[in-house]
């Protein structure tokens, strides 16, 4: 039996009568959470290179595919063939340049050519910023609805005045924050900002801030574990003794690339 086969057979079994109460009890929406688990792991392993674990979740992200696939099957309203057949449907309709006759010799033209080919298989989006989904982590969709409102024209044509705007959000949560009123609105505000000035920069806002996240982590973890080495309680420290250890874990995670 195909792999893919016997994962197919195997999810069914799992669902059926005589398979787990755990699986049987699931429906779309209560493993959605744990599909975007999956996914950030997944993503993880790529950013770490680590090639078996990356083969690892793929694996787990595949499941949730199936399952899901499993779960519109027994509702009768797709399975996976369906779903396979209409991705493989969507990307020959989307290449024509591959499988047409159409020549797009640049990475922009095909760009080009595949979101016109998105507006026609789509007429009832009624907005350029249709699209982009809801739950998406907030620097994520809006980095991308920045994008869009970009293909048609609504954008800054540098960097500079987009500096210049983060400039301006800032001093408008300085002036919130002293007038004690609207400060969450203003720092949202900041934050698209800096989200446009790493769009213009080329830079994945999502991806700088985790990064960011990341490097506060490790610095943070090598002040906690000097204090633990030295037997000492972090916690009675004072922040600037702490300050003046977190410039010596600055310097060595530097020193660690």
């Amino acid at each position: 039996m195909q792999p893919i086969a016997r994962l197919l057979e195997i999810m069914a079994k799992l669902r059926s009568p005589e398979g787990c109460p755990w699986d049987r009890e699931q429906n779309h929406q209560s493993i959605k959470a744990q599909l975007i688990e999956e996914c950030y792991e997944l993503v993880e392993a790529i950013e770490t290179n680590d090639s078996a674990l990356m083969k690892e979740e793929l694996g787990d992200v595949l499941l949730h595919v199936v399952f899901h696939c499993q779960l519109g099957r027994e509702d009768g309203v797709f399975d996976f063939n369906s779903v396979a057949e209409g991705i493989c449907e969507k990307l020959v309709r989307r290449h024509p340049h591959v499988f047409g006759t159409e020549t797009l010799g640049t990475s922009q033209e095909v760009l080009v050519a595949w979101q016109e080919l998105k507006k026609k298989e789509k007429p009832e989006r009624d907005s350029v910023l249709a699209g982009v989904p809801k739950p998406l982590p907030a620097l994520m969709r809006g980095q991308e609805i920045q994008k869009k409102a970009a293909r048609v024209g609504f954008d800054w044509s540098s960097p500079q005045p987009v500096l210049a705007k983060v400039y301006e959000e800032l001093g408008e949560v300085e002036d919130a924050i002293a007038k004690n009123e609207g400060v969450e609105e203003e720092i949202g505000d900041l934050f698209f900002a800096a989200v446009n000035l790493a769009r213009h920069h080329g830079i994945d806002a999502e991806f700088a801030c985790r990064r960011a996240v990341d490097k506060f982590e490790k610095r943070f973890r090598l002040v906690e574990k000097g204090y633990q080495d030295r037997g000492e309680n972090m916690e009675k420290a004072s922040l600037e003794e702490m300050d003046r250890h977190w410039e010596i874990a600055k310097k060595a995670v530097s020193s660690q690339g």
